[in-house]
């Protein structure tokens, strides 16, 4: 089995970029052109994994965002295209049950794409709520790597309990959990803090990916109570939670003004030297230059106490996957 940086997965210093829902969340055509543009320059300042879902652009975009990503890996012709690592996630859909249909749900990946899956992921685990569907799910996944259709295979928002069970189950096959995405970031600690998914999987050998590292745009100092917020669900949350974080994003500000950085650049910073594998997502040039910005510096160990201090004592915390297990 290939190592994580075989893989193509950027070590410690190096970033990734998701492409999920945020690739999505008002999209038009005339978009393209723009998002060819953030791919370019990501991959071109080393930032080579890129992580999407089949379920990202279902109904009347159905399988855009995996199109796009194969689009926009074609078309792409600067240095560091032979690093590219192409991640994505297949849903555990009720009319999912069978290893077959894991393994046709790749095949489809692969022909969005246009290329094989470097490393194919579990989108969630059923466990919480038809735990008698996943064993089939599981053993597809087992299937795509031993038939060397992806280059390793992981899990997305799986709890100790559950992982410990899957990394069994795996390695009595000889297949090995590359990888685990959970969401983390200062306002959603809960899977490392209380969890403890950071110790298992150093013990494991398996890196931890952190999606949603800017908690949805909340600690990027963009919002603020009085300020215009986000339409729909997402407002909402955001009504809910940003008065009981005042005082993070305060220590965050500090922290940025007192090294000459963004809000968001020391929150994708602060995930990186917690030893994750950070995805945040980028619509735009303007915003990918500046999460590109995290790189090629770390916060030092006062400053990580800081804003662990803050993050523990915010009186609101993000809202947690509601597929996450323990």
């Amino acid at each position: 089995m290939q190592t994580l940086q075989q893989l193509s997965l950027p070590s410690m210093g190096c970033g990734t970029w998701a492409w999920g829902n945020q690739l999505l969340w008002g999209y038009n055509e005339s978009m393209d052109d723009q998002l060819q543009a953030v791919f370019n320059l990501c991959v071109s300042n080393a930032v080579t994994l890129f992580d999407t879902g089949d379920s990202y652009g279902t109904g009347r975009l159905n399988g855009r965002s995996e199109l796009l990503l194969g689009r926009f890996n074609r078309e792409y012709v600067g240095s560091g295209k032979e690093n590219i690592c192409i991640a994505t996630k297949l849903a555990a859909y009720p009319w999912r049950w069978t290893r077959q249909s894991m393994v046709k749900a790749c095949k489809s990946s692969a022909q969005r794409l246009g290329r094989n899956v470097d490393l194919v992921q579990m989108h969630w685990s059923t466990a919480n709520y038809a735990p008698w569907q996943e064993g089939g799910l599981l053993d597809g996944l087992g299937d795509l790597y031993e038939q060397g259709l992806v280059k390793g295979v992981g899990l997305s928002n799986y709890g100790p309990k559950r992982l410990k069970q899957v990394q069994k189950k795996f390695a009595e096959r000889g297949v090995p959990i590359t990888t685990l995405q959970v969401q983390y970031s200062l306002l959603s600690t809960y899977p490392v803090t209380q969890l403890k998914l950071k110790d298992l999987c150093d013990e494991l050998g398996i890196k931890l990916i952190a999606y949603s590292p800017l908690a949805l745009g909340l600690l990027t100092g963009k919002y603020s109570k009085q300020g215009p917020l986000p339409k729909g669900i997402r407002g909402l949350l955001f009504r809910q939670i940003l008065p009981g974080m005042r005082s993070l994003l305060a220590c965050i500000q500090e922290v940025a003004q007192s090294r000459n950085k963004t809000m968001s650049q020391v929150a994708i910073n602060w995930c990186i030297c917690k030893g994750t594998i950070p995805i945040p997502g980028a619509k735009s040039v303007e915003q990918a230059r500046e999460n590109i910005g995290a790189l090629g510096w770390q916060l030092d160990g006062n400053e990580i106490a800081e804003l662990d201090r803050a993050a523990m004592n915010a009186d609101k915390k993000m809202v947690q996957n509601i597929f996450q297990t323990k």
